[in-house]
């Protein structure tokens, strides 16, 4: 038997909010017209290469689409959007915005050192402000499709932001 007392395990963290920001139906409606053009340009040489062109391009940008869609994760200990990483101790102000606010958000009222992690098909977004004082990012801002509930996930009490956790 083991004199040594029994390692003390790490608070589990739960997840309390979720989002992929998959894109839009009109971008793979995007995607099937290149897909066309593929098969148009390969058409001259013939209808077969012409298909299999248009089948192989409209796959990798598939691929490509699927492959390149972040996720938002909250979780009582932390916050990960797309492969950023905090934890909650770090987050301060969270605001969601929406219509001309989110546009001034990703244009003209944009800090140089914000991470982004925007998609052009998701219109809202949520700024989310960083006080590590060793972090030269001032804030993160990021795309969602529910801005508020988002939002609302990072300003609830965290068990890292409660004394003795």
């Amino acid at each position: 038997m083991s004199s040594e007392p029994p390692l003390k395990s790490a608070p589990s963290s739960v997840v309390t909010y979720s989002e992929r920001l998959w894109p839009a139906v009109w971008i793979w409606v995007v995607a099937l017209g290149i897909s066309g053009a593929a098969i148009l340009v390969c058409a001259p040489i013939s209808m077969t290469a012409g298909y299999i062109a248009g089948v192989a391009v409209f796959l990798v940008q598939g691929i490509l689409l699927i492959l390149s869609t972040p996720r938002i994760e909250v979780s009582t200990q932390s916050l990960q959007v797309g492969r950023a990483h905090i934890e909650r101790a770090f987050v301060g102000k969270v605001q969601p915005f929406r219509a001309n606010d989110a546009i001034a958000q990703r244009g003209t009222a944009l800090n140089g050192l914000a991470y982004l992690c925007i998609r052009g098909w998701v219109s809202p977004v949520v700024r989310i402000e960083i006080t590590d004082e060793s972090d030269r990012t001032p804030y993160w801002l990021a795309s969602s499709r529910r801005p508020e509930q988002f939002a609302a996930a990072l300003t609830a009490p965290s068990s890292a932001a409660q004394p003795g956790h």
